[in-house]
């Protein structure tokens, strides 16, 4: 079967009721699909696959190797939610006058100070809103 979303699972479900499972990825499929691409046209390309005694397979992933690969995935995700946070926060301090590195520490240290040391040249309604940003850049910091 091709190596989908779902296959290791399904994998693990034919394996426990004694089925031999052969997960095959699909870029090595996709060469012999030979028409338009449904669901027949598909299987009979998995099985031509298959039957090739060269054909590379997929291990069989087990459950705790799929955790771990979900944990990186989600560090990965608020990794990309923190530098879509810090990088308006440079923008609007950019756009008064004030510049500050891209490293998240140095965002996360240089904002309050300058809320702090800069309130005649920062409106109220711009260090709300940097305060609100910094606010949600700490909650996305804390699981990375």
């Amino acid at each position: 079967m091709e190596a989908c979303g779902t296959a290791h699972h399904w994998a693990r479900r034919f394996q426990s009721l004694g089925i031999e499972v052969r997960l095959i990825n699909p870029q090595y499929v996709t060469p012999f699909v030979k028409t338009n691409k449904n669901d027949r046209n598909d299987t009979q390309a998995v099985v031509e696959a298959a039957s090739r005694p060269t054909m590379r397979l997929v291990t069989v992933k087990p459950v705790e190797q799929q955790d771990i690969l979900a944990a990186h995935r989600m560090r990965a995700i608020l990794i990309r939610q923190r530098t879509a946070r810090i990088n308006p926060m440079r923008g609007l301090l950019g756009e008064r006058g004030f510049t500050i590195a891209r490293s998240p520490e140095a965002v996360k240290c240089a904002t309050p100070e300058l809320l702090q040391t800069s309130a005649d040249e920062l409106t109220e309604f711009c260090q709300t809103l940097l305060a609100e940003l910094l606010q949600h850049l700490t909650v996305i910091e804390e699981p990375i």
